[in-house]
């Protein structure tokens, strides 16, 4: 319209017959779409992502922050709408018999070097992660059931496992499918580069800035249609206030997981639009319950323990009754989580309603402390990032306070997620504070709380050491059952089974909020996704 209102402004002086005027407008209105149209060819999307990404290499680590960009490059056989169901992406598959499962694939889809996807490329990508070294959390858990492949032809793949397993499809929907050409010997930096970063995805990998920005650029021939945007730039932006005020400036038209303490600003400003949903993410403390003497616990004179109390299941039901749950979910989230019970939110697949967050004790806990042999209680350190999970420092810091009030004198050690992970993963903390998202309890509880096994891919995520035969088993059970409703039973069971053992601590779902401009939809994912191809002008 600015271009229209120049011309009209020209055509008045010192042209000012109504033949000018008529052609002048003429004009104007015939250019006006071409230049519309130019623009919705070139438009830009910027999004404000809240915590590092790593690499681009879509088996390295499974962490929430790399799968965000993997998911605009690459894509799964089959993939999660916004209320957490499985939906099919690459391809359909069904089940001759309880061991076997085919995928067939999506005909025509090209990667972005132009070469079609075959099943060639599906059967290298579901091996990838098994040779993957070096990972402090990879994919190999997600794929450890298939024990077979077969290229039945060049867009069908069939995959055996060694016992029914009914999670399949779910933990497929993690594992992204790479170019066998591209991919082949290649090593992260090659994935950063961008030279092995040719997927079916809607967007091919332009640059990526580490700890700065991801820059993409439209899969012009992406088999999903045309997409909104033409070029998509996800800012690298862990602080919140930098977040926020980016948003606000105009620098940036979305940002994800909004900081409760600007939530009731945003919520009031007519040039922007919020959504909201439900996490599937579980915000949790493990403590250390395998070595002796766990870092960070002593006596509080700082000497070290005659033995590790998180080792004794009283001490650990002592710490879970001396967390006020709703005081955090009220206060320190402002609003933001709902206090947890179970390893899944209430949306997930296995969650047990009957599983009811552990009430705020503070006597109850002091009692047994003294029943442990704690009376006067003793030290720890409590680990926590300061830049992945919504306030997670400060989470931390009140749980520590609720820890001092029962006699558990706390120190909190805060830390950049990129540092964080390799610590804890390193079992360099002996209590640490840890965020799970996933789509069914069985899964979750395989990482967090089976027994750890390596070659099973069992505890892949187990930094406290808990072990304990009965959950294993109903693990195993769970994930072996094909029939949906057997698994989720049997899940459930586990669920209980895991807050009755205090296998970790649950605290609270975090609630996920999106703040983007007022011209922009987006539906809220519960599991926290922020997808650019997702964003739609209004």
């Amino acid at each position: 319209m600015q271009l229209s209102g120049r011309f009209l402004t020209l055509v008045r002086h010192p042209y000012s017959s109504p033949v000018f005027v008529t052609i002048f407008r003429r004009l104007a209105a015939l250019a006006l779409p071409l230049l519309l149209a130019a623009s919705a060819t070139a438009a830009e999307l910027k999004i404000g992502l809240s915590a590092d990404v790593t690499t681009i290499d879509p088996h390295f680590v499974a962490a929430q922050p790399n799968l965000t960009v993997a998911h605009h490059v690459f894509e799964p056989l089959m993939h999660v709408d916004a209320g957490g169901r499985t939906v099919p992406v690459l391809a359909t598959w069904r089940n001759p018999d309880s061991l076997t499962w085919e995928f067939s694939l999506r005909k025509g889809v090209k990667f972005h070097d132009g070469s079609e996807l075959t099943a060639e490329d599906v059967a290298f990508s579901l091996e990838r992660p098994l040779a993957i070294t070096g990972s402090p959390g990879g994919f190999a858990p997600y794929v450890k059931a298939i024990v077979a492949r077969e290229i039945v032809d060049r867009h069908t793949i069939r995959v055996r496992t060694a016992a029914p397993h009914g999670a399949l499809p779910q933990e497929l929907a993690e594992v992204m499918i790479v170019s066998r050409k591209a991919a082949r010997g290649a090593s992260g930096p090659d994935f950063d580069s961008g030279r092995a970063a040719i997927g079916t995805g809607p967007y091919r990998l332009v640059r990526f800035a580490r700890g700065s920005h991801v820059e993409l650029a439209r899969h012009d021939d992406y088999w999903g249609g045309r997409l909104a945007w033409d070029r998509v730039t996800l800012r690298i932006m862990p602080a919140d206030p930098v977040r926020t005020a980016a948003l606000l400036s105009g620098e940036l038209d979305a940002i994800e997981n909004v900081p409760s303490a600007d939530l009731a600003r945003l919520k009031k400003n007519a040039a922007l639009r919020l959504e909201q949903a439900v996490s599937w993410r579980t915000i949790l403390l493990h403590l250390d319950q395998a070595r002796d003497r766990p870092p960070g616990l002593a006596s509080k004179a700082g000497k070290p323990l005659e033995a590790n109390p998180l080792k004794d299941l009283r001490v650990r039901r002592a710490l879970s009754k001396a967390i006020n749950r709703q005081a955090i979910a009220e206060r320190v989230m402002e609003g933001l989580a709902l206090p947890a019970a179970g390893v899944v939110s209430p949306s997930m697949f296995g969650h047990n309603p009957g599983v009811k967050p552990e009430p705020f004790d503070p006597e109850g806990a002091r009692r047994l402390l003294a029943e442990a042999g704690y009376p006067d209680g003793f030290a720890l350190t409590l680990a926590t990032p300061n830049n992945r999970y919504v306030n997670d420092e400060q989470v931390a810091q009140a749980v520590a306070q609720m820890f001092a009030r029962v006699g558990v004198a706390t120190r909190v050690e805060a830390m950049p997620l990129a540092v964080y992970f390799g610590k804890a993963r390193g079992r360099e903390f002996g209590v640490a504070l840890l965020g799970w998202g996933s789509l069914a309890a069985d899964l979750a509880l395989r990482s967090l709380a089976a027994t750890p096994d390596p070659g099973r891919g069992y505890g892949a995520w187990n930094w406290s050491g808990h072990a304990s035969a009965k959950l294993d088993r109903l693990i195993e059970q769970s994930l072996a059952t094909v029939d949906a409703g057997k698994r989720e039973t049997i899940a459930r069971e586990a669920s209980a089974l895991a807050a009755a053992e205090v296998a970790f601590i649950a605290l609270h779902y975090q609630v996920a909020t999106w703040a983007m401009r007022a011209n922009l939809a987006y539906t809220a994912r519960t599991d926290e996704f922020t997808f650019a191809h997702h964003f739609r002008p209004r």
